[in-house]
């Protein structure tokens, strides 16, 4: 069974030779010291993050474009996410818990008959299921069970801590972990596309509300299993992903 975490390890080099082949085909302009400056006393930056990076790869690399340490993130998207990152600078890391809690806005899929240990692509999917007695009429009426506040369980891999380690870790070795239901609050709902065995959404929700957690519920209400093939953050609180940049625009110091 593929484990939360291999992920990043089966697709490092990948990344690597993404950043490499955008700083080999353009050279990067100096950073001023003004400008180090200007990241010291405090910025919001919006990335669009690309699909396969970790939200600590977006840190990490512009921590070492602008020259400061004080570099932090806003609420985590894993690899097999794209979207809205929020990255604060200097001073302004202050305000991360604040974004943070802000209400997120979803889009994506979910597939149909199967379901994953992860929740998602990360792991294979397993327990394969006849979807054909599933009805588009079903489908929306599922959607009712996830509006307005819930309790949800959160996926074991995970990186909830337990004792200063995240869940994740706890599974990779085989331990037993003991998943405790969280209220998280969904505000709105959407299915946007069917094309069995994939689902479209749209949804709005509350900090902490796991997608992939979501999927695999939805798949369960439904009774043939489902795990999350897409997702994409729009939208955090009064920020939109319309006005990120790419990670190679801010590399070049297009601002």
């Amino acid at each position: 069974m593929s484990q939360k975490g291999s992920y990043w390890r089966k697709h490092k080099e990948k990344i690597s030779g993404e950043e490499s082949r955008v700083e080999e085909r353009i050279p990067l302009p100096a950073i001023s010291e003004e400008q180090r400056k200007q990241f010291e006393e405090g910025r919001v930056i919006l990335i669009d993050k690309p699909l396969h990076w970790t939200s600590f790869d977006v840190v990490r690399k512009i921590r070492n474009r602008i020259r400061i340490k004080k570099v932090g993130h806003a609420g985590t998207l894993d690899p097999l996410a794209s979207g809205l990152l929020i990255v604060c600078t200097g001073k302004f890391t202050k305000k991360i818990n604040e974004y943070m809690a802000a209400e997120k806005e979803y889009t994506g899929s979910f597939t149909l008959g199967a379901v994953t240990p992860t929740y998602d692509l990360e792991s294979e999917p397993e327990q394969h299921k006849d979807i054909s007695s599933v009805t588009i009429e079903a489908i929306h009426e599922a959607v009712k069970s996830f509006t307005g506040e819930i309790q949800q369980f959160p996926p074991i891999y995970s990186a909830i801590k337990k004792a200063g380690t995240p869940l994740y870790e706890l599974a990779r070795r085989g331990e037993e972990v003991e998943l405790k239901a969280r209220t998280i609050f969904i505000k709105e709902f959407e299915i946007t596309a069917v094309e069995l065995p994939v689902v479209s959404f749209r949804i709005v929700c509350s900090t902490g509300t796991y997608i992939r957690s979501v999927a695999h519920d939805f798949g369960a209400v439904l009774g043939c299993g489902a795990y999350l093939g897409a997702l994409r953050r729009t939208r955090i609180g009064t920020f939109n992903v319309s006005s990120a940049q790419t990670m190679e625009d801010f590399l070049l110091l297009k601002m």
